[in-house]
């Protein structure tokens, strides 16, 4: 790999910085990179130890924040952004969940402690020479997410690796790696010690991945989703499935909790949401997703529930987003303040016959301030 196709050749003082310390790149960045896609996060390892990375960011000039100090994690605060720097590592001990790490000088060792060959790719900052200890070029180049070493030995160290297992194959695989799947499904009830907002980020991002689809049925093939989310199965794929589709002709790019209500039966949604322990906004929006298209039209239902939340109902309930399609919900041009110059007193007579106006403004298609004038004078007569 040419320094000159990397995400970090125009960055010089990062570069002047990762060979301060002894560094390489390591993982993302680094198998990004190889793939032709963007980078999102830069990391270094470094044989140096975490005293002396802060040491030597400092005299840099750069901020050091030891934001994981006990992993040996130190962030240096670049002016172009922040980059983290990692102590060259081996477990100690794991639970997995949790892992108890001694610093090392062995870049081997610390290649073998990652999740998969492809995470494990190390690139000198200067040459961007590759350190593949483990075969993770050529399972990169085949599309193929493989453990290193024993895949049951990985995932007892941590058991989130079953999930990133699906969620990696789903962005980059093409041929599953048959071990793997094997020892991801043996396992799968390991996935019960983990907290739910773990299981949550994994499967958030797992489902808008580009091979989601597939990989999702495969999950549900192999009974990974059992023991935790047991809700998702073979029905739940096929609704996601034609959600996909739906999404792909409409041009709407894939989302995770718009996904996710389509896997769950409409009356699993809450015990899910809450189950999951996800934000309110997207415990409320998955709920609400699932609530149908109403009867009085997609503009009227952008209007009432907000366009996010027009298009789950829309997309999930199979029909048409286009006449939301540059279109943005207006304000109804009538006040309470205009009632009362109208006569009504003020209390709840002006919020009823506010409602009663809006209700007919919208199924009239939202018509301008002159009909809703005239629209208020009748309510007002009425009254």
């Amino acid at each position: 790999m040419s320094p000159s196709e990397t995400p970090w050749a125009d960055r010089p003082e990062l570069v002047a910085l990762a060979e301060r310390l002894e560094a390489r790149f390591v993982g993302g960045a680094v198998r990004d990179s190889l793939l032709g896609i963007p980078v999102a996060d830069i990391d270094l390892a470094t044989p140096l130890s975490p005293a002396t990375v802060i040491d030597r960011v400092r005299d840099s000039g750069f901020k050091p924040v030891p934001t994981g100090i006990a992993h040996g994690t130190i962030t240096a605060v670049l002016p172009d952004g922040p980059v983290e720097v990692t102590t060259l590592r081996r477990d100690v001990s794991t639970d997995g969940r949790h892992a108890v790490v001694a610093f090392t000088d062995d870049w081997r060792e610390d290649a073998g402690r990652r999740d998969f060959t492809m995470n494990a790719l190390y690139a000198d900052p200067a040459t961007g020479r590759i350190f593949d200890y483990f075969g993770g070029l050529d399972d990169l180049k085949a599309g193929r997410v493989r453990f290193i070493g024993d895949p049951l030995q990985r995932i007892a160290e941590d058991h989130l690796r079953i999930l990133r297992f699906f969620r990696f194959h789903a962005r980059f695989g093409d041929a599953v790696d048959e071990a793997g799947l094997a020892a991801c499904a043996a396992r799968a009830n390991d996935l019960m010690a983990l907290s739910r907002e773990r299981i949550a980020a994994e499967l958030l991002k797992l489902l808008v991945a580009a091979r989601a689809v597939p990989v999702v049925a495969l999950m549900v093939e192999q009974g990974i989703f059992r023991a935790v989310i047991p809700e998702i199965d073979a029905e739940g794929v096929a609704r996601l499935t034609a959600l996909a589709e739906r999404e792909e002709a409409a041009g709407v790019a894939p989302d995770a909790i718009r996904r996710l209500a389509a896997l769950l039966p409409p009356q699993a949604a809450e015990p899910v949401g809450a189950r999951l322990k996800l934000s309110n906004t997207d415990r409320k929006r998955l709920i609400a997703a699932t609530a149908g298209p109403g009867d009085e039209g997609p503009r009227a239902l952008a209007y009432r529930t907000g366009m996010v939340g027009a298009v789950d109902r829309l997309l999930l309930a199979g029909e048409s987003i286009e006449p939301l399609r540059d279109w943005t919900p207006p304000a109804l041009p009538l006040t309470g303040g205009a009632l009362v110059e109208r006569g009504i007193s003020k209390g709840p007579e002006v919020a009823r016959l506010l409602r009663q106006v809006e209700t007919q403004w919208i199924a009239e298609g939202f018509p301008d301030a002159a009909r809703v004038g005239e629209l208020a004078d009748a309510a007002v007569a009425q009254a």
